[in-house]
């Protein structure tokens, strides 16, 4: 019993002296040393071991959010608003706060997978593959499928073969851009936006 006794009194002791709310109860001016404890007397700011901070931008809408990202050895160890910014002042959405864990997720994939036709497994690839055999594709089935005047003899210079579906996080520009490259260069009719679903 007496361990237990001895248990108790020692966390009493800790709670009465440690803590800031019974230092203060006891008349400690809560203005100077009352308010701390011994613990956050000991804490450090996690984000001072960081060798560099960049910026980026939140990758989850248009919004553009700026970010501040902090790295140790090459590695980002958090993730915060930037105050700097005009558009976001230091503020992130629940989804951009969130960019520090799916940054670093073990889950996230950092190479190229390709499935071939038929087959039931996936195969890492080279990125340069990856962009040869999309722009391959993309220039083979325009080939293929461009319509350069109707029956009529009305002139469409379009494809229908080939759509595009952007995302929600394209700013008004690369929309602007997209538009220009594949309806006007590659002429596809079939673009939209993931935002206007």
């Amino acid at each position: 019993m007496k361990p237990i006794r001895r248990s108790l009194r020692r966390n009493l002791d800790g709670f009465l002296n440690n803590w800031a709310l019974p230092r203060q109860f006891r008349g400690e001016d809560a203005a100077s040393d009352a308010a701390k404890s011994r613990m956050s007397e000991t804490l450090r700011p996690r984000l001072e071991d960081a060798d560099k901070v960049g910026t980026a931008i939140c990758g989850y809408c248009a919004v553009g959010c700026a970010q501040l990202v902090y790295v140790k050895d090459g590695k980002a160890i958090h993730v915060e608003g930037d105050p700097r910014s005009p558009i976001n002042q230091g503020t992130l959405c629940p989804k951009g706060a969130a960019s520090f864990g799916w940054m670093t997720s073990e889950n996230r994939l950092n190479e190229v997978l390709y499935r071939a036709p038929h087959s039931l497994c996936w195969e890492t690839r080279p990125l340069d593959w990856a962009m040869d055999r999309i722009a391959r594709l993309v220039k083979q089935t325009r080939d293929e499928t461009f319509v350069e005047t109707l029956p009529d003899g009305e002139t469409v210079n379009h494809t229908l073969g080939i759509g595009s579906l952007g995302g929600a996080t394209l700013d008004n520009e690369e929309n602007y851009l997209i538009k220009k490259l594949f309806g006007g260069g590659l002429g596809m009719v079939w673009i939209e936006n993931q935002a206007r679903i």
